[in-house]
């Protein structure tokens, strides 16, 4: 089946309807929350508690990895919705080759990231998610998302993307969007490279072996909608890409959201959010310095540009503009940091 579907509200809750046998449930007040897609989403009540069923999008494989990490920081004590296990205790039900999973409903608010009260419970939220993921074992046949240990390897590939579009970029001179790419991007491998360098020379592989007590499950996509404030505390949803990582993996995407909104970095607000976090979860020395390097190599730019050269979807020339001034300006202040 194709990621768009054309599937009517009768289709989808007949489909739910079945989807629960498997759990012994009977749905009252079926609510499709999200559907267009294979990823489709259903509230219910069963058995006096709220629920939430999900149609998941990724192969059986990676389901796997997932939902064993979410049970897993469940069990640690970690703060995610509990996974409803069906009648043959099993975590994941496979109905008509797609993958289905139900989820405790949680109620919450969504965190306002620019906010400071919301910004430091979501800091502090996130820690505690990173410290309840470590020391997690995934099952054998599972495909387990790796990025620890691979920075040097994922900076060359970047790198090396650049340097391939330019040669896309110079057979279309003629566009904006093109030229845009084209005036910045030996700035972007000057940055790249000088991110490889300080990775290379830093403690990183030192700490990247396989038992690193380092070594956390990454969300990739913390954010808005995916962590939410309860009586409980904040609670962190939708584990569907999680990856093993340093935990400055996800401190850095957050960090250079908050500073590309305002056009630069601010080194108080880095404290800030360093700060929050460590009171669950404390940052090391030789973390925060492996957090300046990844913060100093330009991937927003490529973020930005991948799309003008995978998918042929132009990056307007000021967007361009835009992140360049941002992914420039932010390199003497961390070189600052770095020395």
């Amino acid at each position: 089946m194709s990621d768009v579907t054309n599937e009517s509200k009768k289709e989808l809750d007949d489909l739910a309807i079945r989807v629960l046998q498997e759990y012994d449930l009977i749905p009252q007040n079926l609510l499709i929350i999200q559907s267009g897609s294979i990823k489709t989403v259903w509230k219910f009540m069963a058995k006096e508690k709220m629920l939430c069923l999900k149609r998941l999008k990724q192969t059986y494989d990676k389901v796997l990895f997932s939902v064993n990490a979410q049970i897993y920081i469940k069990n640690s004590g970690g703060n995610v919705p509990g996974i409803i296990l069906n009648k043959n205790n099993q975590p994941i039900v496979q109905y008509n080759d797609q993958l289905f999973v139900v989820y405790e409903w949680l109620e919450g608010k969504d965190l306002n990231f620019n906010n400071d009260v919301d910004l430091e419970a979501a800091l502090r939220g996130l820690a505690v998610f990173h410290r309840a993921s470590k020391g997690y074992q995934y099952p054998e046949d599972a495909r387990a998302s790796l990025k620890f240990g691979r920075w040097p390897e994922q900076y060359t590939s970047m790198r090396n993307r650049f340097e391939t579009w330019k040669e896309i970029a110079l057979k279309n001179m003629s566009n904006a969007s093109h030229a845009a790419y084209l005036k910045h991007v030996d700035s972007m491998i000057e940055g790249s490279n000088l991110a490889l360098k300080l990775i290379e020379q830093s403690q990183y592989q030192n700490l990247s072996t396989p038992d690193s007590d380092l070594k956390v499950l990454c969300h990739q996509d913390f954010g808005k909608g995916n962590a939410i404030a309860t009586t409980n505390g904040i609670i962190v949803l939708d584990l569907d890409s999680v990856t093993f990582d340093f935990s400055a993996r996800d401190l850095r995407k957050i960090i250079g959201k908050l500073a590309i909104d305002k056009g630069t970095l601010d080194m108080n607000r880095i404290n800030d959010i360093l700060n929050w976090y460590s009171k669950e979860n404390p940052i090391t020395a030789d973390e925060k310095k492996m957090l300046y390097i990844d913060l100093l190599f330009p991937h927003w730019f490529h973020g930005l540009i991948k799309d003008q050269y995978i998918k042929n979807k132009l990056a307007s020339p000021s967007e361009i503009e835009k992140v360049v001034k941002f992914e420039k300006t932010k390199v003497p202040m961390l070189r600052k940091l770095l020395e």
